[in-house]
């Protein structure tokens, strides 16, 4: 089996472990996905791509380079999807001027307080909304955008209405953080019953030993971990008929 980007971090025990629990087999996606990209922000991307140390002088959750590798992936899953007829799906954050449903947010940083518009960064040049959804790939009026609170996409938001809605019986994934973000929706959808196929090279983070522990613990658990690929291949095949708004 060809090496995946967790293995360097694991033991020979961790390894076996896995191997004799029977984790990690492929579920499979289901006959009716909708492509979810969470928070492919300005936040968590910056403004151009720069080494992570240097990123996160301008916008403090920058994930780096990580990032700008990860856009063009999702930019050809999402053109390939809208082809295929495939509901696309937009989370991003939302904050009060004045912070206040930051909630729990404020507990876990030290730098908590300049995610409110008065917080910028002396390094930053510009005023852009770190929550506004990259240029690059931006929403098509047809596609549908979720504002959340949480890590979550399903926390609090209609994601799941939308899915009954739309008729769509498990999910594609991509987007930021993967230890974050992404694996607290997975979790989630699995909850839910909901299949997810994670696309390795369209997730980022600005840890890269958290992005691969998370990946290798939700390929073993909760959802099918692939490779590009493989995630066009799975897309090819879909022919469905999905309740999609007409923008």
């Amino acid at each position: 089996m060809a090496e995946r980007i967790w293995d360097k971090y694991l033991t020979e025990r961790d390894k076996e472990v896995f191997y004799q629990g029977g984790w990690g087999a492929m579920s499979g996606g289901g006959k009716k996905p909708a492509l979810l990209v969470i928070d492919v922000n300005y936040a968590f991307c910056g403004e151009k791509s720069l080494p992570i140390l240097d990123a996160v002088k301008e916008w403090r959750t920058s994930c780096g380079e990580e990032a700008w590798e990860a856009l063009p992936h999702i930019r050809t899953l999402i053109d390939r999807c809208r082809e295929k007829g495939i509901p696309v799906i937009y989370t991003s954050g939302t904050v009060r001027d004045d912070g206040w449903d930051k909630g729990s947010w404020a507990w876990k940083t030290s730098r908590g307080d300049e995610d409110t518009p008065d917080g910028a960064p002396e390094a930053r040049t510009t005023n852009r909304d770190g929550n506004d959804i990259m240029d690059e790939i931006a929403p098509a009026p047809q596609d549908i955008v979720i504002r959340k609170l949480k890590p979550s996409a399903f926390h609090g938001t209609p994601l799941t209405s939308f899915l009954v809605n739309l008729g769509a019986d498990s999910l594609i994934v991509t987007g930021t953080t993967t230890s974050g973000c992404v694996r607290a929706s997975v979790l989630d959808a699995f909850s839910n019953n909901f299949r997810s196929v994670i696309v390795e090279e369209g997730c980022f983070d600005r840890s890269q030993a958290s992005h691969a522990i998370n990946l290798c613990d939700m390929q073993a658990k909760y959802a099918d971990v692939v490779q590009m690929d493989t995630a066009l291949d799975y897309i090819d095949t879909i022919d469905a008929e999905y309740n999609l708004p007409t923008g």
